[in-house]
Order: C-alpha cells, then sequence, then structure tokens
C-alpha cells in the first residue's frame, strides 16, 4: 500500500482546499495535520511559512517541507500517473494555467477582502477560526488566539490589495465571476470539459471560502449562482468521478464556453499583473494602475510577478503551430496581453 502523504493545512485555508481536493480525485492517500493541533509539532520548517505544507522526500529521501500549490501540482503530475489533471493539448493547458493563476491570486483578492472588511464575515470568522486548532480549548485562550488573529489579518489588507480604492473593483469581480461559473457549468461538469484540470481546483478552493463559509459572499452566490455552490460541494470529493481521455475541452469549445471567463481574466487579472510587474522593476512602492475603468492602488507583489514569468514562460515553451492556436483562443480576451506587452 502506497504511504500517505503529510501535510499541514486548515479548513480556513483555500489552498488547502484546493490541495486536499486535489488529492482525493487523484487517489493519493495523504494526512492532513490541522496547523497548531497537538499533531502539528516535530515537523520541518518551509523557508516562508504557507499553507499547506507538505513534507516530501528529497533526492536523499529526508522529508522536507514544500509549499505552494501549483507546483505541487505539477510535480505530483510527473511523479503519479493516472487521473492526471493537467489538459494533454498544450493549448488547452495553458488556459487551465492561467485560470488556476487567475483563481489563485486575484480571486483570493476577494476572499481576503470579504473575509476581513465586512463585519459578519469577521465575527464569524474569529469564532470559528482559533477552534479549528484546538476544539478544547478554554474561552480565554480562543479569545487571545481571536484577537491576534484580527489584527494580523485586517492589517494585512492592503498587502493583499483591499481598501477603499479597490473594494468596489473586487466586489464586481467576484459578482461577475460567479455568474460567469454558472454560464459555463450549465452544460459542463467542470471548467475543463468533463473532468477536472488543476483551475478547477483552484477555483473551487477560493469558493469553499467565497461561496461557503464566509457569510457576506456566500450569501450573494446563493442569489446569483446556486449552481455554483452545488459544483464546491461535488468537487469537495471526487474520488468516485471515472475520467476518460475524450473528457478534455477542445480548442474549437474554449472560445464559446470559456471565452466570457477569460475576458473576466483579461478585464481585471491581467491589468493588475501587468501593472505589478511594471512596479517591481521600477522599484516603486505602489502599484497604481486602472481596472474596468476604476483606479487600483496597493503594494507590489513580488510571488505575482514570478506568476507573470510562469505564464509567459508556459507560453514561450509552445511549438510554434500551438503557440498560433493559443493566439487564436485567447485573441480579444484581453489576456494575450499578457504575452504582448513586455
Amino acid at each position: 500500500m502506497t504511504e500517505a502523504i503529510s501535510f499541514l493545512g486548515v479548513p480556513g485555508s483555500p489552498y488547502t482546499r484546493k490541495m486536499r481536493a486535489f488529492l482525493r480525485y487523484r487517489l493519493i492517500p495523504y494526512r492532513m495535520v490541522v496547523q497548531g493541533s497537538p499533531e502539528d509539532h516535530d515537523l520541518p520548517q518551509p523557508k516562508v511559512a504557507l499553507l499547506p505544507t507538505f513534507y516530501l522526500p528529497d533526492t536523499a529521501g529526508c522529508l522536507q517541507a514544500v509549499v505552494d500549490s501549483t507546483p505541487l501540482i505539477r510535480r505530483f503530475e510527473t511523479e503519479r500517473e493516472g487521473r492526471g489533471v493537467i489538459p494533454p493539448d498544450p493549448v488547452i493547458a495553458l488556459v487551465d494555467a492561467i485560470l488556476e493563476d487567475y483563481a489563485d491570486e486575484w480571486l483570493n483578492k476577494a476572499t481576503f477582502h470579504y473575509r476581513w472588511t465586512h463585519e459578519a464575515d469577521i465575527k464569524k470568522t474569529v469564532a470559528i477560526l482559533p477552534r479549528w486548532a484546538r476544539i478544547d480549548a478554554t474561552e480565554e485562550e480562543i479569545a487571545e488566539v481571536a484577537r491576534w488573529a484580527r489584527d494580523r489579518q485586517v492589517g494585512r489588507l492592503w498587502v493583499a490589495g483591499s481598501n477603499p480604492t479597490t473594494s468596489p473593483v473586487i466586489e464586481a469581480s467576484y459578482a461577475r465571476c460567479l455568474g460567469l461559473l454558472d454560464r459555463h457549468l450549465t452544460g459542463h461538469r467542470f471548467l475543463m470539459g468533463g473532468r477536472p484540470g488543476a483551475s478547477d481546483f483552484g477555483i473551487y478552493g477560493q469558493l469553499t471560502q467565497l461561496a461557503i463559509f464566509d457569510p457576506t459572499p456566500a450569501a450573494l452566490a446563493l442569489e446569483l449562482a446556486p449552481r455554483v455552490i452545488a459544483w464546491v460541494d461535488v468537487v469537495e470529493d471526487l474520488s468516485g468521478l471515472e475520467p476518460g481521455a475524450g473528457d478534455w475541452l477542445s480548442r474549437n469549445e474554449v472560445a464559446e464556453t470559456l471565452g466570457p471567463l477569460l475576458v473576466e481574466v483579461g478585464r481585471t487579472y491581467v491589468p493588475f499583473l501587468l501593472a505589478n510587474a511594471d512596479t517591481l522593476e521600477q522599484g516603486a512602492e505602489r502599484v497604481e494602475c486602472t481596472i474596468d475603468g476604476e483606479p487600483w492602488v496597493q503594494q507590489p507583489f513580488p510571488y505575482q510577478g514570478k506568476c507573470l514569468l510562469a505564464l509567459r514562460q508556459a507560453y514561450g515553451a509552445l511549438s510554434a503551430e500551438d503557440r498560433a492556436g493559443a493566439d487564436r483562443v485567447l485573441e480579444g480576451t484581453g489576456c494575450e496581453e499578457l504575452f504582448t506587452r513586455r
């Protein structure tokens, strides 16, 4: 029997939920340790503390702490056969990568914004979050952790990009995303067709919080897209799904069904990603740009500079024929600017 993979996470982390659902779908045995629980001890520490943290063998067979969901998925794709989540068509794989990145880096802004801006969402989070690790903790211990979490996370809103200037853009984008997902899922079980891609798990992870846990965005999801809520519940455990090689979207289908969602990515995330890269290159302290006709300002984010580089490397690795195919798929969505602008 294959030895279970261990990782550290919490239910309130969209990336923990992303990876746990991925492992379930891939039928990879795992052992999840809840951060802060009595089991969270004597584990290797990553260079950057992120959740989930996986404990995987290095070339010498020693366990090391590994973070970052996107490269983790690619690692498991190469190390474990069967039930893959990276589409075999390089053009569809690029679309999948763009949508996964949008989920992880743009939709996450909505996750962070709603949770730590709206009072009802803050109240629920600080009531539940400390209890995940220690259900048996005293009320005094719970209150202390709740105060610490609220102060820390509210103080990080500027880093995540949520502030009075950007709030209308974030909330309008989230509402449109719900409608676009609902439209696509009317006729398709997953973003990538009849089987999930990495982007399915990325968007699912964010929606476990936005559409399920946090009351303000969850109420909006119920009003605008109940189909999406049902989809999140289903993606939670796809261990029983029997995927087939012909279940992936084809290039001819992308424009019709995923085109509107790619337009949303080009309307919001792409302008931010390019402005963030310019700001990092200039060494400036503020990203200032216009998104969807509205002003956007936040602290530059070095990791999202790496995200842009990774997408450009994926595009650059395409053959000339596949690059032409990708250009046709992305033309007019705004996403083509990822690869045409410096």
